[in-house]
């Protein structure tokens, strides 16, 4: 397979954790990977791995990033939209520049990476988006109004777009985490957490592989079909 001819992913917050994670097995699956943080990974990423200092809360670094990613590789396959941010707090006691935060880098970020990367991946009538939501939004956790609510517009993004984009080929989809072990949840309390696991069906933490089972389903080719999707793990409904 040519350089011209490998399939190209972006997956946008790849400095440490899921992102990280990620754009490691995308690598091993024989993409061309993207990444992008607003600073540099802790351990820099071998293979065909490119970085880019992105903040995806500000739309001109995304529209940047992209239109990069087109000009040096004529494609872009797959989007994996995970950089986001968390916030646990009482929402009495939340303020408003904390929601505007959360919302810039999870909902925004999120919509400008797709709607710049749809354009793109219009060209070959083909493209698979897949958006990270979080089931803090369906189990409606107390201490997460605003970062629940973030994902909750993820997820209706998720939908309507999907609707949008249909007809060029290109799939829209969102998986729901429950806690994995990564900066996202090292300061949620141990009787919080065990708490949350209570209440799935399979009360365990999950694993990195859990997720990327589920992204290799969601952007295999035989996947046409499948879109609009909201996939929670760990058997919450």
């Amino acid at each position: 397979m040519t350089a011209a001819e490998k399939p190209v992913a972006l997956v946008t917050g790849t400095r440490t954790g899921l992102g990280r994670e990620m754009a490691v097995h995308l690598l091993a699956r024989g993409y061309i990977v993207v990444g992008c943080s607003r600073s540099a990974p802790e351990t820099p990423l071998a293979g065909a791995y490119q970085h880019v200092a992105c903040d995806v809360a500000e739309e001109a670094q995304v529209v940047a990033m992209v239109r990069g990613i087109a000009r040096e590789h004529g494609r872009l396959d797959v989007l994996v939209n995970n950089a986001g941010i968390a916030n646990m707090n009482h929402a009495l006691l939340t303020s408003a520049a904390t929601l505007d935060r959360l919302f810039a880098t999870n909902v925004r970020g999120t919509f400008v990476a797709a709607r710049e990367a749809v354009k793109v991946m219009q060209r070959r009538k083909f493209g698979r988006v897949v958006n990270l939501s979080s089931i803090a939004s369906p189990l409606h956790l107390a201490g997460e109004a605003v970062y629940a609510s973030s994902k909750a517009a993820v997820e209706e993004l998720t939908r309507v777009l999907a609707t949008e984009v249909a007809p060029l080929g290109i799939t829209v989809n969102a998986i729901g985490p429950g806690p994995i072990k990564t900066e996202l949840i090292a300061g949620v309390p141990e009787a919080s957490l065990n708490r949350l696991l209570q209440r799935q069906a399979i009360p365990r933490l999950g694993e990195t592989r859990d997720v990327m089972n589920v992204l290799d389903f969601l952007i295999a080719p035989a996947s046409d079909f499948i879109t609009g999707q909201v996939i929670y793990l760990g058997g919450v409904a």
